[in-house]
C-alpha cells in the first residue's frame, strides 16, 4: 500500500468534502470487498512459508527432534508442534 495525493486523484469538490472531516490527516481507505487479495496473495510469501513447513514435516517424519527443528528453522518449539498438527491435520483431509 503506498500513499497518493488525494489532490492528484480526486475532484476538487470531493477533495473539500473529505476535508471537511478530516483536514490534513491520513485516511485509509479499504479495497472494495470483491476485489480484497487474501493473505499472501500478492507476494510469494504463502508457497515460501507452505514449502518451509513440509520440509519441517518432511524432517520430523525422518525422526528430527523438534528442538533440532527449531533451531534449525529459526521457530520456538511450539510453532514447530503447531506446524506438524496442521501438515498432520492436512494428511487427513
Amino acid at each position: 500500500m503506498s500513499y497518493k495525493q488525494a489532490a492528484h486523484i480526486l475532484p476538487p469538490e470531493l477533495l473539500r468534502e473529505v476535508q471537511a472531516y478530516i483536514d490534513g490527516e491520513c485516511i485509509y481507505i479499504p479495497r472494495l470487498a470483491g476485489r480484497r487479495r487474501g493473505w499472501g496473495e500478492a507476494t510469494a510469501t504463502r508457497g515460501e512459508l507452505k514449502l518451509r513447513n513440509e520440509r519441517i514435516f518432511a524432517d520430523y517424519l525422518r525422526g528430527a527432534p523438534l528442538e533440532a527443528l527449531a533451531e534449525r528453522y529459526y521457530l520456538t518449539a511450539k510453532s514447530i508442534q503447531r506446524i506438524i498438527r496442521g501438515e498432520r491435520a492436512g494428511q487427513d483431509r
